[in-house]
């Protein structure tokens, strides 16, 4: 995401929200010291998916992927903090951020509640909405290197073809084993060297990147159809994306410019998936919740508004807290959904 650094080896892929468990009342996030049973997903909504918006969950300042550290760096307004952070891996204590020199103690003082060194086992929905969510990312970088390719900018499409396969696929490769999903990295990597080798055979770059969305299509279709038709699912897998493009938006400005166009296209591309992801349950909210629907909309327009094109405009058309500020009216009232379909 970084101008810097555009080989990281981990990203965001988004903080999934520690939710509260049906059958026993206790979270369903845990720390490996104190692992929680596997629950199982149920098609419909449960109490589940009751809890913490995206983006509370603590961060493991040890193993998360960028795009979580880049809210640290969001909230602070430390230029590069993300990749400071991971360049002084590991720590022994949260508190090693200050004797390592990362921040100052004034620094750690407004984040040492978000920042942990253990790691979360997630379970139940809290799970397959974190899948989901991963390849969501996965989608709307495609989705904005499309975009850069169409404008004959291989070189700037080249980092979102890259970041899918050399750090988000990692992370969530394990969950597509246990999904028993068809590998894909292979099709990403012969994407990514079409393009590094600056697209020369665009017939073959189109294809390669029709498979690469192909497959993450399936991937997501590994989870139960019930449950990615469900309102309260979705609303759950469109606010990891809405916090990710928070954060990617507020770590591409600075003096009030566009300093990091990377994370500009990023938030761009998971904006569009998430407001394509809501147009697939906007009929649906609107019999059931046409309040909620309402508000949503209307935020959602607006919010597109931040991103005119995959190019950064010269100024930006929001600022970060004005674009923070329709995120959290979408995020309050997709709870509102949430929580009345938990009952």
């Amino acid at each position: 995401m970084k101008n810097t650094q555009y080989l990281k080896i981990a990203i965001l892929a988004c903080a999934a929200s520690v939710v509260i468990s049906a059958c026993n009342n206790t979270p369903t996030t845990t720390t490996t010291e104190k692992p929680s049973p596997v629950a199982s997903t149920p098609p419909a909504a449960s109490n589940e998916m009751v809890g913490m918006k995206h983006g509370d969950k603590k961060i493991n300042i040890n193993g998360a992927i960028l795009s979580e550290l880049d809210k640290l760096e969001a909230k602070l307004g430390v230029p590069a903090l993300s990749n400071k952070i991971q360049a002084s891996r590991p720590y022994k204590t949260p508190e090693e951020l200050v004797s390592k020199k990362v921040i100052d103690q004034a620094q750690y003082d407004q984040i040492k509640d978000l920042v942990t060194i253990e790691d979360v086992v997630l379970t139940g929905l809290d799970k397959d909405a974190d899948y989901m969510v991963k390849l969501g990312l996965m989608k709307g970088h495609l989705y904005v290197a499309k975009e850069l390719l169409d404008l004959n900018k291989p070189k700037d499409a080249e980092p979102h073809i890259g970041h899918p396969v050399e750090e988000i696929y990692t992370d969530v490769a394990d969950q597509l084993n246990e999904r028993k999903v068809k590998e894909f990295k292979t099709t990403l990597i012969a994407l990514d060297d079409l393009v590094k080798a600056g697209a020369k055979e665009m017939p073959k770059v189109t294809t390669n990147l029709k498979e690469s969305l192909q497959s993450i299509d399936t991937a997501i279709a590994a989870l139960p159809e019930t449950q990615r038709k469900n309102p309260a699912f979705v609303l759950r897998v469109i606010n990891g994306l809405l916090d990710t493009a928070n954060s990617e938006y507020g770590a591409a400005i600075s003096d009030g410019k566009f300093k990091a166009a990377i994370e500009y296209q990023d938030s761009r591309g998971f904006i569009t998936y998430a407001d394509q992801l809501y147009q697939g349950i906007a009929a649906t909210m609107a019999k059931d919740s046409p309040d909620a629907h309402k508000i949503i909309v209307e935020n959602m327009k607006q919010l597109k508004t931040a991103w005119p094109a995959a190019i950064p405009p010269a100024s930006p058309v929001k600022t970060p807290p004005e674009v923070g500020k329709l995120i959290t009216a979408i995020e309050q009232s997709t709870q509102k959904v949430i929580t009345v379909a938990s009952k």
